[in-house]
């Protein structure tokens, strides 16, 4: 069978519009400035911003029920005068829509550059998956209201002007965000950064390549999706892997060690770790523990036998800052002494 190629949206411009919905969880009137900074700034790097209606609204933890959010990130995505579509931020729901959407639709419609992760990587891992179309995976809306930001998170900008046949290279930080304090006015980036190697010494890591085609999300959410119509995983890896195996980037939120062990357990059980090249875990949020079983411990019980690269610690997720992954993208990793690098081919 003749690997298929994966479709890649067009580059944004300036001038371009990025709709503006909440397909999972809304935006309370209290965090409304919020989004009016982060308006304000994308407005001033030359883009138009159409709101959804259901935007600036928020009860039992979704935006509106899933009927008017399902047609709204519908309508968006084939909306021709829509060039982009980013959430504010994720959330707790999302799956409840994937059923609702026009999947046909998609299919046929041109591809469509969607950012954010959380909750948004769930409908990022089903578009991917079921319509071969690239999707990316970085920073959400909200977190864009900063006009200067760090060197790390900007990139989500270069990620989404790549053209189809070109490439995007990103580098790791050299800090990260501790927790959380949504009263600074952008990320408080005051730890030291360092990719590391499962089963490396920190001071003995050995350098380390692989490359394979992206695909990832946030493990929370995308492993609800095993064993249901959206996560055609295998299916996808016959049709665009077969040729260059895969590299799989995961992150986790609000998960102990031993909840991370069982979903890399039961993902790995569903194929969807055949023709794996390596992996990349970003650094965890809201994580503690399982008695004496830590991270690493999960990490090494659920994968260490495939005798593939594992880097964890990674500029992925939750905890800021974080590269941006296209999802479909053939990408190079390296890493050496703690620093990482990641070139995404859009072929």
């Amino acid at each position: 069978m003749n690997q298929r190629s994966i479709r890649y949206p067009k580059p944004l411009v300036k001038g371009d519009t990025i709709g503006l919905t909440a397909p999972s969880s809304g935006v309370s009137p209290s965090m409304h400035h919020y989004l009016e900074h982060s308006k304000n700034h994308v407005e001033r790097l030359g883009f138009k911003v159409k709101e959804g209606s259901s935007l600036r609204s928020n009860s039992k933890c979704v935006s509106a029920p899933k009927e008017i959010r399902a047609a709204e990130l519908n309508a968006f995505m084939l909306d021709p005068g829509i060039q982009a579509v980013i959430p504010p931020w994720g959330g707790q729901f999302l799956m409840d829509i994937l059923p609702l959407l026009d999947w046909d639709a998609l299919k046929k419609s041109p591809p469509k550059w969607i950012l954010g992760y959380s909750d948004t990587s769930t409908f990022l891992f089903a578009y991917t998956l079921i319509t071969g179309s690239a999707s990316a995976h970085g920073t959400n809306f909200i977190d864009l209201r900063l006009s200067e930001q760090d060197s790390v998170t900007s990139r989500w900008l270069d990620v989404l002007q790549t053209s189809a046949g070109e490439e995007a290279a990103q580098i790791s930080s050299t800090h990260y965000q501790s927790e959380w304090n949504m009263e600074l006015p952008g990320f408080n980036l005051d730890t030291p950064s360092r990719w590391k190697q499962l089963g490396a010494a920190e001071d003995t890591d050995a350098p380390v390549r692989f490359a394979g085609r992206l695909l990832g999300g946030c493990m929370d959410t995308i492993s609800c999706l095993i064993g249901t119509p959206f996560a055609p995983v295998e299916t996808y890896l016959q049709q665009y892997c077969t040729d260059e195996g895969t590299i799989w980037y995961l992150e986790s939120c609000e998960m102990d060690a031993s909840d991370i062990y069982r979903r890399l357990w039961q993902m790995r059980q569903a194929g969807w770790f055949a023709g794996t090249n390596g992996f990349l875990f970003g650094r965890p949020d809201g994580y503690s523990d399982t008695d004496d079983f830590t991270f690493t411990d999960a990490l090494s019980s659920a994968l260490g036998d495939l005798n593939v690269p594992i880097l964890y610690d990674v500029d992925l997720g939750h905890i800021p800052p974080q590269m941006t992954f296209v999802n479909g993208a053939l990408g190079q990793v390296s890493c050496e002494s703690g620093r990482g690098a990641l070139k995404m081919t859009y072929v």
